[in-house]
């Protein structure tokens, strides 16, 4: 093992809060492999880079020689976390639950060292709770300790519902740390108050309490609310090196230091440079961020790959040419068709209420031309680029 204190600062470069104070580097201290729980409920189809973040934390753990626990919350996802939330939350199907821990497991391995983690499933322990059990742990917390949650709290003023259910998230989640024995257990800033709960529930079953240890959350590419796919504001892991390039290039000039930070993995010397530049003119911001596009795609792909991502985007909005790789679309229909209807068939849009509302934005264009009507004729789009927004093309042939 590494000395206590090098492992202290690899390892929290960006934590945001580590409790109780001190108990890391005593855990350092006992120089020996400690387990390093993440909880991760499958409510979602992707990874974003905001995952990214603490997903990194808990390979900088790997690293220093611990073991990461990954806890799959194939129970709690269920029930539904209510952090930061404003409403209660819907339910997720068992299925649902299973599809999305299916397709997220492949794509999380790859950030992590597979030698130094284990996979737990919670529905191993908390599914063989019986009402005995579930009365057994709900004693042991107060409404009172329960409501000293700010998400609760700011609800309950607003007279908004709040279902038992919520109230039982926070616990079923303490339960993991006991069933797992974690040593230190991290999350993002929004999930503290949930994780000191786990700590709680430990030191109550006789288990020494966890070390609580937090990472801030990255701003999403609005810049203004965290990153989150149920907002569509977030970059994903898997994204194509020309896609993530050009997303990062969209976020707002303000973030661009808290990006560095947590998403490229920058030090703090260079934030401070970087902010110090950006401040006295030295820097121009546009090339601080192609710099911060380069590391981050470099970081999820190759530097080769980065390379090839900017000059990409140079070609794209600088001269206003068409990528190379465009995909192609068959159309075989004649006279008048619903182009809603084309873009949902093509894939350039989620759903036809996505693709009127674009339209209606001037998102729209075919060979650069804008589009601002639902029905176009077929001559019109055979043998042409479709676009929309900056970064979807389809090219339509003949049948």
């Amino acid at each position: 093992m590494r000395p206590a204190q090098e492992q202290l600062e690899y390892i929290t470069r960006t934590v945001d809060v580590a409790l109780p104070e001190g108990a890391l580097l005593d855990l350092f201290e006992e120089d020996r492999s400690l387990r390093v729980k993440l909880g991760v409920d499958p409510t979602a189809p992707d990874v974003t880079l905001g995952w990214g973040v603490v997903f990194d934390l808990l390979r900088r753990f790997q690293d220093m020689g611990h073991t990461a626990v990954l806890i799959v919350g194939d129970f709690t996802a269920q029930v539904g976390d209510p952090s930061e939330t404003s409403e209660t939350r819907k339910r997720l199907s068992a299925e649902d639950v299973r599809n999305y821990a299916d397709r997220l497991l492949p794509i999380i391995k790859t950030q992590l060292l597979t030698d130094r983690l284990e996979i737990r499933y919670n529905s191993e322990w908390l599914a063989a709770m019986d009402m005995s059990d579930v009365l057994e742990l709900t004693s042991e917390f107060t409404v009172a300790r329960i409501m000293d949650r700010d998400d609760f709290t700011k609800r309950w003023d607003a007279h908004q519902p709040i279902s038992m259910i919520e109230f039982l998230y926070p616990l079923l989640q303490g339960m993991d740390s006991v069933a797992v024995g974690s040593d230190v257990e991290i999350g993002g800033t929004d999930q503290l108050w949930n994780l000191l709960v786990g700590r709680d529930l430990q030191e109550r079953r006789g288990q020494r309490g966890q070390a609580v240890v937090t990472v801030p959350l990255l701003v999403g590419t609005d810049g203004v609310k965290k990153m989150s796919q149920s907002l569509g504001n977030y970059i994903s892991v898997r994204d194509e090196p020309a896609d993530m390039f050009g997303k990062v290039m969209s976020i707002p000039d303000d973030v661009m230091a808290d990006w560095y930070r947590l998403a490229a993995g920058a030090t703090d010397e260079e934030v401070e440079m970087l902010e110090g530049g950006l401040s006295d003119g030295s820097l121009h911001p546009g090339e601080a961020k192609r710099e911060l596009g380069r590391r981050i795609v470099t970081r999820y792909h190759t530097a080769a790959g980065s390379f090839e991502a900017e000059a990409a985007f140079d070609r794209l909005f600088r001269s206003h040419e068409v990528p190379d790789d465009v995909d192609t679309h068959t159309l075989s229909a004649v006279g008048e068709i619903s182009l809603p209807a084309l873009l949902g068939d093509t894939g350039l849009v989620a759903s036809r209420s996505e693709a009127r509302r674009m339209i209606k934005q001037g998102a729209v264009k075919i060979d650069g031309e804008r589009v601002d009507t639902e029905f176009v004729d077929s001559t019109v789009v055979i043998d042409s680029v479709v676009q929309v927004g900056k970064r979807r093309f389809i090219r339509i042939v003949r049948d």
